[in-house]
This record gives C-alpha cells, structure tokens and sequence, in this order.
C-alpha cells in the first residue's frame, strides 16, 4: 500500500471509530435514565425442533392457533430447487414447536418467473410475519421474506439496473466451486390465514455496483446484499432490522478499501408505511445517519452501537476473519417495557461463529428522533465454543399468560424460551430458558 493509501486508509480508520464513538455518546446521553435489564439463562431439557429451520422463526396467532412457517421455497441453481417452506398449527408454543415433519403442510406459494419477466425469482425463506390489525378474522398477513439469487437466476438488466454480473464473481458457501448468492428482502400477502401467498414485490435490495467481487472477496458467505431481517409494526409504519452486506458505495477494485467496506456493514434499520405493503417497492426508507431518508435501494448507515469496532476484532463482511454481528431477531418486551434483540457474530469464513448476543433499547417509539438507533452495546449471551451459532429468537412458554397474551417472537415477558441453530450440527434446538430482571 503507497503512503497516499495508508493515510486514507487511516482517516477512514479514525473516521469510522470516531463516528462510532460520537453516535455511541449520544445514545448514552438519550439513554442516562436507562438501567440495562439483567438476565440469566436457565438450562433446560433440550427442545429438539423436528424441521428444517435455516431463518428466524416467522410466526403468527390466528385466532386460538399458533402458527409457524419455517423453511425455504424457490429455485436455487447451488443447492437445488427447495419445497420446505411449510407451516403448522397448535393450541401453545409447546406444542407447534414440537409438531412432528411429518404434520407440516405445503402452502400455495407463487412460482418463480421466468428469466427477465417481473415476479419472483430465486429462493425464499419468511422470516416475520406482520399481521394486519384492520381484520379481525386474523387472516391477512404480510410475510417479510429473505430472497437469494445468482447472476443464472437474476442476470444483470441494463434497463432497470436490477441483477448480476457474472465477472470476477465470488465463491459461495459450499466446499465446491459454486458461486456467492445476493440476498433482497421482498413481502408476500395472505388473506387466508397462511394457506396461500401472493409475492407483492421487494422491500430492499442493494444493486449490481455495490456488489463486493474478487479479488476482494474470499469470506464464501454473500457477494452482497440486504437480508436475514426481522420487522415489528410501531404506529404507522413497519420496522425492518436486516444485514447489510454491500460495499457503501460503488465497488472498485482497484481503490477498494476493507474499512469502508466495514464502515457500512453490520445491522441496519429501515421502515415501511403499513399502508404500502400491498405495494412496497421503492416505498421503504433505510436509516441514513439522521433519519429514515435513503432510498430503498440506496446507501443508508448501519446502528453505530451494534458494529464491532476494528479494535475489538470488527471487519467486513467480505474478508476471511469476518467480525460483524448478523441476523436479528428484535421482540417487545412487556415486562422489560423495552425492545430486546438477539444476534449472531461472524468470526471467520462460511458464516463462522460460536457466539450468540443481546442488545436493548428502551424506546417504544422507533420513529422519534435518533430512538431508532438507541440500542445498548452487545452483550454475550451464548458461547459455544467449537460450535457455529445462527439465528438465534426468543419464543413464548407453554404458560397460561403467554398464552392469554398470545405471545409470538415478536412479543414476550419476564420468560422467554431461546431457540438457535446449530448450524453445523444442522440441527435448531432450545437449550435454555432465559429470564429478566429489570
């Protein structure tokens, strides 16, 4: 590296812990009153889960039935076209969450579009569920779905600059040579309680020039992208929390730089009009430092507080060291009177990482001011050492007040259930209970 590199690399250093350091203060000064919750974990028999699991657990109360739809549907040219995206049904969590495979049903989903036509292309997974308070029946839902594709299932439209290039393309997750996938966000829509879907378009995506190629590339997890979201309804407008995996800005390899790079990954937020989900593409704003003004596909800022600084290990998700937090999983809290959010830690290639982490924020209104943004700095919650950890969720109890509260991921109180994956052993189970003290 030539001295002019070395000291753009070392202003964007400081700029980016300097930056960092500014927002945490001022979370701090918005949060002096804030008492960060304890909590303790208390292990449990294990909870094995009988289906494939492979996102956070999209769930929904209808009526007296609890409702969860795990799994994965779409073409995918690395790992074969997936039929798993099923749900099941039961009176508690309990007993939904101990349903056998063999008693999920196969929802009527829309199939993937042919190249170059609108609609549906790659493989989804429903990662939360928003259920739509104006029908009482409980029947319409909005599915938030993470999307993956390849430049074979989305090849690169000059016109609409959606797609990929396959040019100096990234490796994947697999031991073969198989290449790098591009995560988007999109939303289907059910009016029959989950029974059937209708893809509604895309929520995020981040595009072509923001993709990180070779030979900067060697983590074998994403070329890029927005995805492994969790979303809630506040007021007006629905919350969306998400990875985010591109380059800010436009990648160039011959001036890339791994702390830009680094400056704008982690987890980021963006909101929705509830009133637009019939409709959302081009509709969502993402956080752009000041308030939700970036455009869907633009360049918004990540939560300062949630990013691992570069000297605590933090670095981008392209590289093969990793150090970045993914896949959160925000809830309510009713006893807390606070949000809680669960995530994951990527410490190497192929999405390594043996530890699990917490995060609060105390303001009920995500819309007001920097609140959005307000959140404690991680806590450890599970080590697993010589493990990989991934999506990890709180989940109701089989109690009479979870029950009467109908509680969901979404929403829980004093106890919860922790439910994660093993993703090497390829088996999602729950070890522990984890309770609050506030």
């Amino acid at each position: 590296m030539n001295t002019k590199r070395l000291i753009i690399s070392s202003l964007v250093l400081f700029a980016f812990e300097a930056c960092q350091t500014k927002n945490q203060n001022s979370e701090l000064l918005s949060m002096e009153t804030f008492e960060v919750p304890k909590f303790r974990l208390i292990e449990t028999d294990t909870f094995h889960f009988n289906n494939f699991v492979d996102c956070n657990m999209a769930e929904v109360w209808i009526g007296d039935t609890l409702r969860i739809f795990p799994g994965k549907y779409g073409e995918d040219p690395v790992w074969g076209f997936a039929e798993d995206l099923k749900f099941a049904s039961g009176f508690n969590a309990d007993e939904v969450f101990s349903s056998p495979a063999s008693a999920y049903i196969a929802p009527k989903l829309p199939k993937n579009a042919s190249l170059g036509q609108p609609g549906l292309h790659g493989a989804v997974w429903f990662e939360t569920v928003y259920q739509d308070q104006r029908d009482t029946s409980g029947k319409t839902l909005y599915a938030i779905y993470h999307n993956e594709n390849y430049p074979e299932t989305l090849p690169f439209d000059p016109e609409t600059g959606e797609g990929y290039i396959d040019k100096d393309w990234p490796l994947g997750l697999t031991e073969r040579i198989t290449p790098a996938a591009v995560c988007r966000i999109g939303v289907m829509k059910s009016t029959d309680g989950g029974w059937s879907w209708v893809n509604k378009g895309l929520f995020l995506e981040d595009k072509q020039p923001r993709m990180i190629l070779k030979p900067h590339n060697i983590s074998k997890t994403f070329a890029g992208g927005v995805g492994d979201p969790s979303a809630v309804a506040v007021g007006e407008y629905l919350y969306l929390f998400f990875g985010e995996y591109g380059y800010p800005g436009v990648y160039d390899a011959q001036n890339y730089d791994p702390l830009v790079e680094a400056s704008g990954q982690c987890i980021s937020i963006a909101r929705i009009s509830l009133d637009d989900l019939d409709d959302p593409q081009g509709k969502a704003k993402r956080w752009d430092g000041t308030g939700f003004n970036a455009a869907w596909d633009g360049i918004g800022k990540p939560v300062a507080s949630l990013q691992i600084p570069v000297s605590e290990g933090g670095g981008p998700a392209s590289s093969p060291g990793g150090g970045f937090h993914w896949g959160p999983s925000v809830s309510w809290n009713d006893y807390l009177e606070c949000w809680v959010m669960l995530m994951g830690r990527v410490d190497g290639q192929s999405w390594v990482g043996d530890k699990l982490y917490i995060s609060f924020n105390p303001n009920r209104d995500l819309g007001e001011g920097t609140k959005s943004q307000a959140w404690t700095k991680p806590q450890l919650l599970v080590e697993k050492p010589g493990h990989v950890l991934w999506y990890p969720s709180l989940q109701p109890l089989n109690t009479a007040g979870d029950i009467e509260n109908k509680y969901t991921s979404l929403r829980l109180g004093k106890k919860a259930r922790l439910f994660f994956k093993f993703s090497d052993l390829g088996k999602y189970m729950s070890l522990y209970e984890v309770e609050f003290e506030n």
